[in-house]
C-alpha cells in the first residue's frame, strides 16, 4: 500500500472511531499513527477533529444526543492525550494560532454547541478560556482584559438571549478595539452577526476554527 493511501486509511479510521465513540480503537489508531511516522497534527485535524465535527452534525440533525456526544468526546480526548505530546515535541505546537475566550451569553444555559466548539479549538491546539454558560456581559470583557486573548467567541441558542450580543460586542470593542469577536448559535446567521458588530460568524462547530484562523490571518496581513 502506498504511503499516502496508508495515511488516508489511518485518518479515515480515526474519524470513524470518534464518530462510533470507540475509545479503544481511537487509542489503538493513534499509537499506530506515531509508530508509522504519520504527521500527528494531520491525525488530530483530519482524523479526530473531523470525526468530532461529524458527531456535532449528527447532534444537530438529532441523530445523536448528549450521551453520544459525551462518548465521542471521550474518544477524542483519549486520542489527543496520545498525539498532542508528539506534536509539541515536533515543534508544531499543534499549529497554535492564538487564544480564545468562549462562553454562552447571559440568560442562556444551552452549552452543547459551545462545548463542541471548545473541543475543536482544543484539538487544534488553541489556548481556550471556557467561561461556561449564562455568562454576565462584563465577564467577557474582564476575561479578555486579563488573558489578552485574541478572540472572544460568544454563543446564544435563544432569540431572547442573542439580543444581548450587540451590547457585549460594544463593551468589548470599547475596552479593546483590536479584539476579534466571533458569534454563533442556532438563531444567528452571517447577516445578523455583521449587524451586531461581530467580526466573524461560525455556522457550526466544524467551521469555527477555520473562521477564527482566517480572521487572525487577515488581521496580521492588515
Amino acid at each position: 500500500m502506498a504511503l499516502d493511501d496508508r495515511t488516508n486509511e489511518l485518518l479515515r479510521g480515526l474519524h470513524e472511531a470518534v464518530v462510533a465513540f470507540d475509545e479503544d480503537r481511537t487509542v489503538e489508531l493513534c499509537n499506530t499513527v506515531l509508530a508509522e511516522g504519520v504527521d500527528p497534527y494531520r491525525a488530530v485535524m483530519e482524523g479526530l477533529s473531523s470525526g468530532m465535527a461529524e458527531a456535532g452534525e449528527r447532534y444537530e440533525r438529532m441523530e445523536y444526543f448528549v450521551p453520544e456526544l459525551l462518548l465521542c468526546s471521550d474518544a477524542l480526548y483519549a486520542g489527543l492525550d496520545i498525539l498532542q505530546p508528539a506534536i509539541m515535541e515536533s515543534g508544531q505546537s499543534t499549529s497554535t494560532k492564538g487564544s480564545i475566550a468562549i462562553g454562552v451569553v447571559e440568560g442562556d444555559i444551552h452549552d452543547i454547541g459551545k462545548n463542541l466548539v471548545r473541543m475543536m479549538f482544543e484539538a487544534a491546539g488553541w489556548t481556550v478560556h471556557d467561561l461556561g454558560r449564562d455568562v454576565k456581559l462584563e465577564r467577557f470583557v474582564e476575561e479578555q482584559a486579563s488573558t489578552g486573548c485574541d478572540i472572544v467567541a460568544i454563543s446564544a441558542l435563544m432569540t431572547t438571549s442573542m439580543l444581548a450580543m450587540p451590547k457585549v460586542i460594544g463593551m468589548l470593542k470599547a475596552k479593546n478595539p483590536d479584539v476579534i469577536v466571533m458569534v454563533g448559535g442556532a438563531p444567528l446567521n452571517a447577516d445578523i452577526a455583521r449587524k451586531y458588530g461581530a467580526d466573524g460568524y461560525a455556522p457550526s462547530a466544524g467551521t469555527a476554527v477555520d473562521e477564527a484562523s482566517r480572521m487572525i490571518a487577515a488581521r496580521g496581513e492588515g
